[in-house]
């Protein structure tokens, strides 16, 4: 029996939800138990305007498709029912028949919060309560996450990232991970954790950017609230969380978005407009109202529900431009004859103002490829709205430059120094991503030059010189060990490396990084701002070094940092600095007790009135082999 005069549909959602405003449908549409004239049941929703027919079919039923039909609510496209008796862990699929070429098919719930563990595809009627415990921190979360505070961000895969000691094969679950990756975030200094995305994905493979449930965490590592428990436990733990977000594209699973009511209701019909050659996904037209509240409505709903303090944006390259990854004549022009997918940037706006309106301490953040201008400014003088923006330029040319033999770096020292042309232009995140150490781009640490212990030198150099530039830091896991294979999504990093003193001396090395950067104002108050940056050298490309000045809010706060990237010992090397006193060198990756060979400057430099860059006074310093080192004036 399905009783059709209980709905949570009001006559405005269906209006906000037509119109493309609607943006908290999963409170509305889905499966949702309650209680109603004394029965307990379940109320299901579901939009498929060109359907014939809907039933909910599910273990309750014995899988049947005839025993439980939902009635079409007037001209919504919405088809909906409350089915007594049906209640939390209870199993649950739409057949929907179409009206068109006699299509019938078994979908998963668009808006399911719980769903099966792959393969299998059912969705799981689920309720979402957890009292939650990160009162403090989601309190002060806007103070811990203004552009002027420290953010280093450690990026990792849930289900590669430890993996149960006693059975190497097995994931550890949500709950299990929230103690040993707080202690471990804890320890590393990092703020911020980003997940590849949690959202529920078939192909395990796909890290979870091919997904099928935009409402619901992958069940490979629990429940919902085991996922509120890893959230919550970090946040009282003093870590933020930022979650991958991918509304770019979808996967063309059978039970998943595509082709949904025997027509395309979630993306485009044309495959020109529809289909990504790159990833083999549809992709979603933003264009049609009910999508973009679709849409609007997940993303919010990660904020609200599951305490998210932001919103990584995957693929935005890829929604900006309608020729992205096509040849001629495998896209169409905007309405203008242009290549920019409007309907698209419409949507990133509307987005972003609406989470920074109604989540103001919470970040987003684009990966954005190309230099589309103003990704990370206001909307209301033009931009796209989000927060901050990863600077891809910086990592293709730093990688390319530390890849290079220090014979050669000389001749590519520009590498080096091109980014301080445009760095200001955006709120930049560098972003040592996982998109690095994959498809035989080799690991962090292979990428280096040079025998062993140059590898070694070359890595906590490279690490050395992105603290020092301006920007908010990203750094794959693994990468702050020193891993020596490229990232494996089946299999725990190796932390047995770390029985070897070169791998613990890079660990070392991040702790202490993160430390200052954190502890020094110099560092991170200014990170998107010119007057926090100045360079003292950044000509001497015949010695591949560079030095600079980062500035904080106070006239107190400067550090210094220079960088030698050849494995040449410097000695007397003058270095131009704002001012006399006792210059402390602060970090020293060629300290021993990272793994270095010890050169340096006995804890700091007296500056002397002997003018040199520009500065009235300078230091006379050794400047280790492949190295960098930091200085700060002692008050």
């Amino acid at each position: 029996m399905v009783r059709y005069d209980v709905t949570l549909l009001t006559a405005d959602d269906l209006h906000l939800f037509n119109e493309g405003t609607h943006y908290r449908l999963y409170e509305k549409l889905g499966a949702h138990p309650l209680q109603s004239g004394g029965q307990s049941g379940t109320y299901f929703a579901v939009w498929a305007p060109n359907a014939e027919g809907v039933y909910v079919i599910g273990d309750f039923n014995g899988w049947d498709k005839r025993a439980h039909p939902l009635r079409a609510r007037d001209q919504s496209g919405i088809w909906e029912g409350f089915i007594p008796g049906v209640g939390p862990g209870m199993k649950y699929k739409y057949e929907v028949q179409s009206r068109y070429l006699g299509y019938h098919i078994d979908k998963a719930d668009p808006f399911a919060f719980y769903n099966e563990v792959p393969p299998q595809t059912a969705s799981i009627v689920w309720e979402l309560g957890y009292e939650w415990g990160d009162h403090d921190w989601m309190k002060a979360r806007a103070a811990y996450q203004a552009s002027s505070q420290p953010m280093a961000i450690y990026e990792m895969h849930l289900g590669s990232w430890m993996r149960s000691p006693e059975h190497p094969e097995q994931f550890l679950g949500y709950r299990d991970l929230a103690p040993r990756l707080a202690d471990y975030l804890e320890q590393m200094g990092f703020t911020h954790v980003e997940f590849l995305p949690v959202m529920e994905h078939p192909f395990y493979g796909s890290w979870g950017y091919q997904v099928t449930g935009y409402f619901a965490p992958t069940s490979r590592y629990g429940t919902p609230q085991d996922f509120m428990y890893l959230v919550d436990h970090l946040h009282q733990r003093g870590i933020g969380v930022i979650l991958d977000w991918v509304p770019s594209h979808f996967p063309t699973d059978g039970h998943g978005l595509g082709f949904f009511d025997g027509t395309h209701l979630f993306e485009h019909q044309d495959r020109r407009l529809g289909f990504h050659p790159d990833w083999n996904s549809f992709i979603f037209n933003y264009g049609r109202n009910e999508v973009k509240s679709f849409l609007m409505s997940s993303g919010l709903f990660w904020l609200d529900v599951y305490h998210a303090d932001g919103l990584r944006v995957d693929g935005v390259a890829s929604m900006l431009y309608l020729d992205y990854s096509r040849k001629p004549g495998e896209w169409i022009p905007n309405r203008y004859g242009g290549n920019e997918n409007l309907e698209a940037i419409a949507f990133l706006r509307r987005f972003n103002e609406e989470v920074y309106s109604t989540h103001p301490g919470v970040v987003t953040v684009a990966e954005e490829s190309t230099a589309w201008p103003m990704v990370s400014r206001p909307t209301y003088i033009g931009g796209l709205g989000f927060g901050m923006k990863w600077d891809m330029g910086w990592m293709h040319d730093t990688l390319s430059y530390m890849e290079k033999d220090p014979i050669y770096r000389s001749y590519h020292h520009n590498l080096l120094t091109f980014r301080m042309l445009y760095a200001f232009n955006e709120n930049f995140v560098l972003a040592l991503s996982h998109d690095e150490v994959v498809h035989l781009k080799r690991s962090l640490l292979d990428k280096m030059p040079g025998d062993g212990w140059q590898k070694f030198a070359n890595l906590r150099a490279l690490f050395g010189y992105m603290y020092a530039q301006p920007g908010k830091k990203l750094l794959f896991m693994g990468g702050e060990f020193a891993q020596g294979r490229e990232w494996n999504h089946e299999a725990s990093l190796d932390w047995h490396l770390l029985d070897y003193p070169p791998h613990r001396g890079v660990q070392r090395w991040m702790q202490d990084l993160n430390q200052l950067y954190r502890s020094e104002p110099a560092l991170h108050e200014l990170d998107f701002e010119p007057a926090g940056f100045e360079w003292i050298d950044c000509n001497d490309a015949l010695q591949s070094t560079i030095s600079l000045m980062r500035r904080g809010k106070s006239t107190r706060d400067v550090i210094v940092a220079v960088c030698n990237f050849t494995p040449v010992v410097r000695e007397n090397y003058r270095l131009g600095v704002p001012g006399g006193g006792f210059w402390k060198e602060v970090l020293n990756s060629d300290a021993s007790l990272y793994g270095g060979s010890g050169h340096g400057n006995r804890g700091g430099v007296e500056a002397t009135p002997i003018p040199a860059h520009q500065r009235s006074h300078s230091l006379t310093i050794t400047l280790p082999p492949l190295a960098a080192v930091f200085f700060k004036r002692s008050v």
